[in-house]
């Protein structure tokens, strides 16, 4: 189906190393994209990937200049941490802001600067169910998916007169390196009750995978979402709703 190809786009998407940001970037380059995938160290294999920090202005910077200009950019790079108000760290709270917030704001930032000499772009944003829930243990987490949700709405108001839009997906627990790292380290032996816990906390009754993450993003960055604009769109199995 053409609505949902991207065919002759050229996309970035940050974090495309592992995990949702992986997923999306193979998905997008099946549906059509020249997709350049950007993390923090180039990915082996592909020569379109990009090294960059995104916490760093210089290294995002050149490394979308190298890049030149894009239509599409997908916000996937970013860290989680546990801990509560007691045991975030001043370091903690710092290295969490400076990836998922400042990160954000960077990449979108060097994006706008061709797209709106285009007159046309598309940004989405991973933000997460801890933006507007209150999740145990998530304390610095969830500020930083709060502050890109708010970033995304009003981008995506002060973008309308250069016909960009700018949407986020809060996906709920999604199944990733990340998830298997966590259990391994800190439930040896328990993995097993671990994960059947994990997925008993979605009504659905599992965790996400990327690639349903993936799928969202296609249809929010293809042209048939063209009159979709500064949405939060959540992929929580339930867990906003049906709790």
């Amino acid at each position: 189906m053409t609505a949902f190809r991207l065919d002759n786009q050229r996309a970035v998407v940050t974090g495309a190393a592992s995990g949702i940001g992986r997923a999306i970037a193979a998905l997008f380059a099946e549906s059509g994209a020249h997709v350049i995938g950007v993390d923090l160290n180039a990915i082996p294999g592909d020569p379109d990937s990009i090294a960059c920090d995104v916490s760093d202005e210089a290294s995002v910077d050149a490394a979308f200049a190298a890049v030149g200009p894009i239509d599409i950019l997908v916000n996937s790079a970013g860290v989680s941490h546990i801990g509560t108000v007691f045991s975030t760290t001043p370091a903690d709270f710092d290295r969490l802001f400076r990836i998922n917030v400042r990160g954000t704001y960077l990449c979108m930032a060097a994006a706008v600067r061709t797209m709106a000499q285009q007159k046309s772009g598309i940004i989405l944003n991973m933000a997460s169910i801890a933006a507007t829930a209150g999740l145990a243990d998530r304390f610095a987490y969830s500020m930083t998916k709060g502050a890109v949700l708010s970033m995304t709405l009003s981008a995506a108001r002060d973008l309308l007169p250069y016909k960009i839009r700018v949407n986020c997906i809060s996906p709920a627990r999604v199944h990733t390196p990340f998830v298997d790292d966590y259990v391994a380290k800190n439930y040896p032996g328990r993995e097993a009750e671990t994960y059947k816990a994990l997925s008993d906390s979605q009504p659905i009754g599992r965790m996400g995978t990327p690639e349903e993450v993936a799928a969202l993003a296609l249809y929010l960055c293809s042209p048939a979402a063209t009159f979709l604009t500064g949405a939060d769109i959540p992929l929580d199995g339930g867990f906003q709703n049906l709790r």
